[in-house]
């Protein structure tokens, strides 16, 4: 009898049974074959409990993160890609044969992917609502595409503006206008950024890095007034992928 060899992956976050992450690879390695291998989540109240999964799980071969540990994960690990450390944010994390703890980030990746297909000429500057994590992603995908881009906070914070500084004039300076805060996630669906949607046009990208709901109050509301929507949920599948030829190369 063969020995089927175990692999353990899985998401680490806080209040993640909503997660894609877990129905995503589950069904894949049932669907590609991959025989041993599971994904579970490990969903932690503080960052500090994170050394005690990788010391009391087994055969783990790699993890995801999400909110809010993309930063905080950091100081935890034993390496960092270049692109990670640029981005100060990790979504992705392998942890090697000698059981190292390197960090990557796999976002900015699907991001990138996701957002060139929409791209047209006139698409030249970007307002990133939200610095958290994600946000740090999202910008360097931006920077790789050459787009402008501007940070909106509600703190007040160097290089961001404020929410209540959007008006017809920033919707005509930018036209891709990208969500990456939690609001309107599931099951807060009513939930909205306070910006003047009556400003989006047909000339205007309305991106949300949400994917459940598939529809936000965000996009609902910015293709009401014609702008092209997108959710995020090719975004993660692409990042996902990523994440699975790091964790096997």
């Amino acid at each position: 009898m063969v020995d089927i060899v175990r692999k353990r992956f899985g998401l680490l976050g806080r209040n993640i049974n909503y997660s894609f992450s877990k129905g995503y690879f589950t069904d894949k390695f049932n669907n590609e074959n991959f025989t041993g291998c599971t994904y579970e989540n490990f969903d932690i109240p503080e960052i500090s409990s994170f050394p005690e999964i990788i010391k009391n799980t087994s055969d783990l071969k790699g993890l995801n993160v999400t909110i809010p540990y993309k930063e905080t994960v950091i100081p935890f690990l034993d390496k960092l890609s270049k692109n990670a450390a640029q981005i100060g944010a990790v979504n992705t994390i392998k942890i090697t044969k000698k059981g190292k703890l390197k960090g990557y980030n796999t976002d900015y990746y699907g991001f990138k992917k996701s957002l060139e297909p929409l791209l047209q000429p006139h698409h030249k500057k970007a307002l990133i609502l939200g610095t958290g994590g994600a946000s740090k992603g999202v910008a360097f995908a931006l920077d790789e595409l050459g787009i402008l881009y501007t940070f909106v906070s509600r703190e007040a914070k160097e290089d961001t503006i404020d929410y209540d500084l959007i008006n017809a004039t920033t919707f005509d300076n930018y036209q891709i206008i990208i969500n990456s805060t939690p609001v309107g996630t599931s099951p807060n669906v009513d939930a909205f950024p306070l910006i003047p949607y009556e400003f989006f046009t047909d000339k205007h990208i309305a991106y949300d890095l949400i994917y459940n709901p598939a529809e936000t109050q965000f996009l609902k509301r910015a293709a009401a007034k014609g702008a092209q929507i997108k959710n995020g949920l090719d975004m993660l599948i692409f990042q996902a992928e990523k994440a699975w030829k790091i964790w096997n190369k």
